[in-house]
């Protein structure tokens, strides 16, 4: 349908004499289009109906994607897609977003250098935000792990960039390759390079300690030459423009759980635009060095205290260990997973790891142990004995118990102390700390010396037999004495 200026214009040169041929040639119409507006020039034409795109019904989502990410490419959205039963194609999808977005900025060139098979790979570390866990965020990052000639690509998602992550990160890449490269490059990031004056490097010494049971060769890149490693930095472009974007994630595990089908079923398996082939098929000709037989355990180590609640601080939370082991130093093993507690190199408890901060995480077989342990302390003797004082000393060994304070210990001074000040004065001092909520013979010590008088200490006699010398009685209860008599009395009154 043409517009108004130009039915005027076929008018006016009507009127100059103009025939249909030459108005057509110079407006650059049909003939058969001048000749009906020129004997009509009112008709109006039904305009031609659209056809409707395969685009159409999914342009709701693309309009929300495109607000969680601007940038978000053809690639990942012919993706989601896919998964909502689309079956146009690539060009569909990029017309419309080259359309939405307007035009764009024009790439700049890089230079590409070639490796041999298993000569070398290229890694580097790439941050992606954080992570909610409860009210923690932690930080996230990502080690790209690339095979140079056929670019097979292996990333691993951690929440730190320390030397036991990169190990752990760089072992996880090895086993996923099946083997490893004579070189590794790498940037000069510390956990690989501690110093470096023009051509001479000082690689980290944990790293080399690392590397030297793989037999690989590490390579510095020069500062300021990103290229070095281009085909690595290129990988992780391509991680935030195609697997990141339009994704959400519960945990650390959940992100390695995509990410690892994204690598089976897109990254490794598309046609490369550099080598024209498919990375997993290009890196069926590699034949990498096999690994070692005892490949080394790159888990994070510390020393750690035990505390009087059975459990050690790590990374902000509280982890149980076996009661038994209280006041002890345990070696802790860590990884992104989980959590090994040994004492004397034998495991002692295990853990998954939390990554939300300020929690106890405890074993249910620990807290059981400490019931029972506090079951067998009754039934000694020597915590019968200060239980037969009275109320206030069952209460003070409840909150003894509570305390998480050595109770054995603590109840052979307080024992000793009621034969140096007498049961009343005992009594007297436990009441008061009572009052203040302190549990322990020292609280109690403190109290007896501030207040009291010792009674005159008459040693009691020795037998020889040293086993009954260690008899302790339980002190009868005269409330229940009172109460016989008194009963007994009301009787006669009757």
């Amino acid at each position: 349908m043409i517009d108004k200026a130009t039915i005027f214009d076929i008018s006016r040169f009507t009127n100059l004499g103009w025939s249909d041929r030459r108005i057509a040639r110079h407006l650059r119409l049909d003939r058969t289009t001048v000749k009906k507006y020129r004997q009509n020039p009112d008709r109006r034409f039904k305009p031609p109906a659209q056809r409707g795109s395969k685009l159409d019904a999914y342009l709701h989502l693309i309009d929300q994607w495109l607000e969680q990410d601007p940038e978000v490419k053809a690639t990942v959205v012919l993706q989601r897609l896919r998964d909502k039963g689309f079956g146009g194609q690539i060009t569909i999808v990029r017309d419309w977003l080259r359309k939405s977005r307007g035009p764009q900025k024009r790439r700049q060139a890089y230079i590409r250098f070639e490796s041999e098979p298993a000569e070398q790979m290229q890694i580097d570390w790439g941050h992606f935000g954080s992570l909610a866990y409860g009210n923690t965020n932690r930080k996230l990052y990502a080690l790209a792990v690339l095979e140079a000639y056929s670019r097979m690509l292996y990333v691993e998602f951690t929440h730190s960039q320390s030397q036991s992550s990169l190990h752990q990160c760089l072992l996880g890449a090895f086993l996923f390759f099946g083997g490893t490269p004579r070189q590794i490059v790498v940037d000069n990031m510390l956990t690989a390079v501690t110093q470096r004056q023009g051509a001479m490097v000082r690689f980290n010494d944990g790293f080399l300690d690392f590397l030297r049971p793989f037999n690989i060769t590490p390579i510095a890149c020069n500062p300021g030459a990103p290229h070095e490693k281009g085909k690595v930095e290129a990988a992780i472009k391509y991680i935030r423009r195609n697997f990141w974007p339009l994704r959400s994630f519960s945990d650390l595990s959940d992100v390695q759980r995509q990410l690892r089908h994204w690598l089976d079923t897109v990254a490794n398996v598309r046609l490369h635009q550099g080598t024209g082939q498919r990375p997993a098929e290009r890196f069926e000709a590699v034949n990498l060095n096999p690994l070692p037989d005892l490949l080394p355990d790159c888990r994070e180590v510390h020393q750690l205290k035990v505390h009087k609640d059975f459990a050690v601080r790590f990374d902000g939370n509280s982890y149980t260990s076996p009661p038994w082991t209280i006041g002890k130093k345990l070696t802790l093993k860590a990884d992104a997973r989980s959590l090994t507690f040994y004492h004397n190199e034998k495991k002692v408890a295990v853990h998954r790891r939390c990554w939300q901060r300020h929690c106890r995480i405890e074993t249910a077989t620990h807290r059981e142990q400490v019931k029972k342990l506090k079951k067998r302390l009754w039934h000694d003797r020597q915590i019968a004995a200060f239980a037969s004082l009275g109320t206030e000393a069952r209460t003070y060994l409840q909150g003894l118990l509570e305390a998480n304070v050595p109770i054995k210990k603590n109840v052979t001074r307080i024992l000793a102390l009621k034969n140096e000040y007498g049961p009343a004065a005992i009594i007297t001092a436990i009441q008061k700390a009572l009052s203040f909520n302190a549990y322990g013979a020292d609280y109690i010590e403190n109290i007896l010396y501030q207040e009291m008088t010792p009674q005159k200490h008459h040693p009691p006699v020795k037998l020889k037999n040293d086993d009954l010398n260690r008899i302790v009685l339980t002190e009868p209860s005269l409330a229940e004495y009172d109460a016989h008599v008194l009963k007994a009395k009301g009787k006669k009154d009757d």
